[in-house]
């Protein structure tokens, strides 16, 4: 790690606004084709964890359908200092780990499921439907928790990344490509995010 890498994590540390406690990363199919990419998400959760984080999330945009099985695998295979768990479009349980993966599993289809999971539970009499709110779709969901700050990799699009959970996130965009993305970039919108003032849709 370089000087201006020390820099950067001290004014982290001595800020006087929070870090975030759950980061996440928007990532394509398309960048962990590159060499080294892997090796860069291993690094990601370490970067991250040392920043203070107690949850990372990361999602994988994903065009074609036939590469999921493989990058899942891959994205299991990472070195990670925490549990990870890896979900993909058609998965349902629960993703509780402290490294939570999502590929291809699309926010839209996500919440358009729990929905359903909800309507089902009001037409066996499980729930009244006065008694849905916030909480009961939350428990439908496979990725429930919010991220503080959602990190996107070269370019400002974030596609069908998390609809619901990151609707009063902090969105960071970086010019950086993933495969060229160091400790440097990461810290960069940590400090973006500890010098704003987040207002969760007041």
């Amino acid at each position: 790690m370089g000087l201006y890498d020390y820099y950067l994590a001290a004014r982290v540390r001595r800020h006087s606004a929070e870090a975030p406690a759950h980061t996440a990363v928007v990532i394509t199919e398309r960048d962990l084709l590159e060499a080294g990419a892997y090796d860069t998400l291993a690094d990601f959760y370490a970067w991250a964890f040392d920043s203070g984080v107690d949850r990372i999330t990361v999602y994988v945009s994903v065009l074609d359908a036939a590469a999921v099985p493989t990058l899942e695998r891959e994205l299991g295979n990472v070195a990670a200092p925490r549990e990870v768990a890896v979900r993909g479009p058609d998965d349902d349980e629960r993703a509780d780990a402290p490294i939570q993966v999502s590929v291809g599993h699309g926010g839209k289809h996500e919440f358009a499921t729990a929905v359903r999971s909800v309507a089902d539970a009001v037409a066996a009499g499980d729930i009244d439907p006065d008694a849905i709110d916030e909480d009961v779709i939350e428990s439908e969901l496979v990725f429930p928790a919010e991220p503080d700050l959602v990190i996107k990799t070269g370019a400002e699009r974030l596609s069908d990344f998390m609809i619901w959970q990151s609707v009063y996130s902090e969105l960071y965009f970086t010019d950086v490509n993933w495969r060229d993305f160091r400790k440097r970039d990461y810290l960069r919108a940590v400090l973006d995010y500890q010098n704003r003032q987040r207002r969760f849709g007041r």
